[in-house]
């Protein structure tokens, strides 16, 4: 999609004086973690608990969708792992609709994160097709990945962490994991489609189902910390999935979080969404916006304009989240495969309509910033309260205008570099200027 302003009959707007607050690039220094041992933290978790897996079994390993620190290294050791005990490992991917609900889809995700048969040393087998295990309520069947179901165990791997669409004891993590990433596009439509009211009840409800008809053997539960490097690796036993000890890991992980350090701004810069990122582009928890029909969106931050400027590459053209943006430049949508997004969206049912939805559309990076800034109801656009961030994960290097300079001082950052406000880092084309 091309657009010219002229064109549009715009120009004049977007061109209007308006004046521009200084800029400031700041850090926070001493949230900077020194990377653990992937490998180490997993075969201290999952070593001691394997002694139930015989030779010659075949066991499931279930992985899937995010950017998850160090997520090779721990597939690949509970490879190891297991092939040292004479077990026969293959990968499974568990990640609902994602890759627009088609086998080749998940497959080429997982090998964006790096899981491919030659690096983890297992095969990959992917499948959009499940066993429907139990009707648990009217209409609420707890499916499970046809592989997964045909293998001798089930080992889950995944985040522990808050959810993006609702809040309760069981967010993201191995549950959901059981009851939504591996009941494929069948599993997820059936658990989105009735919103996320009692959603948690209900993954709990399907991941208990699933688990006591299944070969399930545990899960790694994984915990990052603020910068998102892995924090701690713990086992599961099936029976601890969706109780107690992943609730203990949930407030342990929501604790670790990062945020924003500003309750109210004017405009927010994104300049990258993607399903690397979050599984809605942008972590709904940092962005202060849930969208969402008939639900209560977080109570901070309080963010007046949110402008998305670029989709990452390991998204896949899966748009999903850019309805949370207001404002948009054009090369944002030539980036989106609707396929994969329209895909994603659907099976989320109410969760997925409106942050499918595409937002103004402006042909430049500058374009759209300024849309953001002169319509965010300021009476002197150069006290304007705006935060740069390059995704939703990455939050302890930031840009933020004069304005929140002390605030972002008294949250422990420290100024790296002033920016000619004057520009707000553009190019003579529009384009803006990146880190």
């Amino acid at each position: 999609m091309r657009l010219e302003p002229k064109a549009l009959g715009i120009e004049e707007i977007l061109r209007r004086p308006a004046s521009l607050p200084s800029f400031y690039r700041v850090r926070r220094p001493h949230r900077v973690e020194t990377p653990v041992d992937a490998a180490l933290l997993t075969a201290q978790a999952l070593g001691p608990q394997l002694s139930g897996v015989q030779p010659g079994q075949r066991i499931a390993i279930a992985v899937g969708s995010r950017g998850i620190s160090q997520i090779a290294v721990v597939v690949q050791c509970c490879v190891r792992l297991l092939k040292e005990i004479g077990a026969e490992p293959f990968i499974v991917p568990a990640m609902g609709s994602h890759g627009g609900a088609t086998a080749e889809g998940q497959t080429a995700i997982l090998a964006g994160l790096g899981i491919r048969e030659d690096t983890v040393g297992a095969p990959i087998l992917a499948t959009m097709d499940t066993v429907d295990l139990v009707e648990v309520a009217p209409g609420l069947h707890a499916h499970l990945d046809a592989a997964a179901a045909a293998a001798d165990g089930i080992l889950l791997v995944n985040r522990i962490k808050g959810h993006t669409s609702f809040d309760g004891p069981i967010e993201s993590g191995l549950a959901k994991m059981t009851a939504i990433g591996l009941g494929k596009q069948r599993g997820a439509e059936q658990l989105h489609q009735r919103g996320p009211a009692q959603i948690s009840d209900r993954i709990r409800t399907v991941a208990r189902a699933v688990i006591s008809r299944s070969p399930v053997i545990g899960g790694l539960g994984l915990v990052e910390g603020p910068t998102h490097e892995l924090h701690r690796v713990a086992f599961l036993h099936p029976e601890e999935i969706g109780e107690a000890a992943e609730v203990a890991l949930l407030e342990e992980a929501k604790a670790l979080e990062p945020r924003i350090p500003i309750v109210d701004i004017d405009v927010l810069i994104v300049d990258a969404i993607g399903k690397d990122k979050s599984g809605t582009g942008m972590d709904t928890n940092v962005v202060g916006r849930r969208m969402i029909r008939g639900t209560a969106e977080p109570l901070t931050p309080r963010v007046t304009n949110i402008v998305a400027l670029g989709l990452t590459p390991a998204s896949g053209g899966n748009a999903i989240g850019i309805g949370l943006a207001d404002f948009v430049p054009a090369t944002v949508v030539d980036q989106i495969d609707l396929v994969s997004t329209y895909a994603n969206a659907l099976t989320a049912g109410l969760q997925g309509v409106q942050r499918a939805q595409i937002p103004i559309v402006l042909a430049t990076d500058r374009d759209a910033v300024m849309a953001a800034l002169l319509t965010a109801s300021l009476s002197d656009t150069g006290t304007a309260r705006i935060v740069r961030i390059r995704d939703t994960l990455t939050l302890d290097d930031l840009m933020v205008s004069e304005a929140l300079l002390a605030e972002c001082i008294q949250a422990g950052f420290e100024i790296d570099t002033e920016i000619d406000g004057s520009s707000m880092g553009f190019t003579d084309d529009g384009a803006i200027t990146r880190w």
